[in-house]
C-alpha cells in the first residue's frame, strides 16, 4: 500500500470499504455495538497475529458516537508499534458526520487529524486541522476541503457502507462516494463481486458479499492499493474479513 496506508492500522481503518441503491440515510438506525477484530500478517511461511482492533458505536442523544482503537501485538511492536484511536460524531437523523479525530502513535511518531463538518445546501465543507510531532516539536497546519453530496471520513464511512442493499447489486456493479481523509478529498469506489462462502477464524463457514474497494484522488489518481472485504449477508452487514496488500506480505482482518 502507498503513502500513509503502509501499516497495519490503515488496513484496520479500511474496514472501513451509493446512495442510489441504499436505504434512505434518514431512516438508518444502528443499535449500540462493539466489534472486535484480529489482524494477521502473512509473508511466505510467516503467518502470525500482528494486532487487534475494536470498533464501537453508541447512541448519544441525537447523535452516534463511534470509536475505533487499534494496536499491534508485542512482537510486532519491535518492528513498527501502533497505538491509534479514531473518534467520530454523526447525526442519527440523516447520518451526516459532525466531527472526526484520528490520534496516532505510529513507529514512535505522533499525529492528530481533526475535521469539523459544516453544510450549506448540497455543499459539504471539512475544516481540517493537522498536528505532527517532528523530533519533539509539534507543528500545526490547516486546510479546507469541499465536496458535493454525501461526504464521510475513515470512520463514519464504515457504517454508511453497511446501509447498502448488496442483494440488489449485479455482479461487477460499482458505487461511489466521497471521503475526507484529513489532507485530501478521495473517491471511494465499491465493486460488488457477488456472494461467496468464506472460512472464519474459528473454522466455521459464513455466507458473505464479496466487495472490492478502490481509492482515488482528484484526476482519478490511485491513492492506495485495492482492498477486498467480505460482508455478512444478514441485515447487520457486518464486515467479516478484509484482505490488504503491504509492500512486503499480506494482512488479513478477521471478526472475532
Amino acid at each position: 500500500m502507498k503513502n500513509s496506508k503502509t501499516n497495519i492500522m490503515m488496513v484496520a481503518l479500511l474496514l472501513v470499504v451509493m446512495a442510489a441503491l441504499c436505504p434512505s440515510a434518514s431512516a438508518a438506525q444502528f443499535a449500540n455495538e462493539k466489534l472486535r477484530y484480529v489482524i494477521s500478517y502473512k509473508w511466505g511461511l510467516i503467518h502470525k497475529d500482528a494486532g487487534e482492533a475494536t470498533l464501537s458505536l453508541h447512541r448519544n442523544g441525537s447523535n452516534y458516537s463511534i470509536m475505533l482503537a487499534a494496536r499491534t501485538k508485542p512482537w510486532a511492536d519491535k518492528f513498527f508499534q501502533v497505538r491509534d484511536t479514531l473518534l467520530a460524531s454523526v447525526r442519527a437523523e440523516g447520518f451526516k458526520p459532525l466531527s472526526y479525530q484520528k490520534i496516532s502513535h505510529e513507529g514512535g511518531k505522533y499525529g492528530k487529524d481533526d475535521i469539523r463538518y459544516s453544510y450549506s445546501g448540497n455543499t459539504v465543507t471539512g475544516h481540517c486541522t493537522r498536528y505532527r510531532d517532528k523530533k519533539g516539536k509539534v507543528s500545526k497546519s490547516s486546510k479546507t476541503l469541499t465536496a458535493q453530496g454525501d461526504v464521510f471520513d475513515m470512520l463514519s464511512i464504515f457504517y454508511y457502507l453497511r446501509l447498502i442493499d448488496y442483494s440488489r447489486l449485479k455482479q461487477g456493479h460499482i458505487l461511489r462516494t466521497t471521503l475526507f481523509s484529513g489532507s485530501k478529498v478521495e473517491t471511494v469506489s465499491v465493486r460488488s463481486l457477488g456472494v461467496t462462502t468464506i472460512k472464519m477464524r474459528n473454522g466455521t463457514k459464513r455466507e458473505a458479499y464479496h466487495i472490492r474497494f478502490n481509492f482515488t484522488t482528484k484526476g482519478k489518481k490511485k491513492s492506495s492499493d485495492d482492498m477486498d472485504t467480505w460482508i455478512s449477508t444478514d441485515s447487520s452487514h457486518v464486515p467479516l474479513m478484509l484482505v490488504g496488500q503491504l509492500p512486503v506480505g499480506q494482512v488479513k482482518c478477521y471478526l472475532l
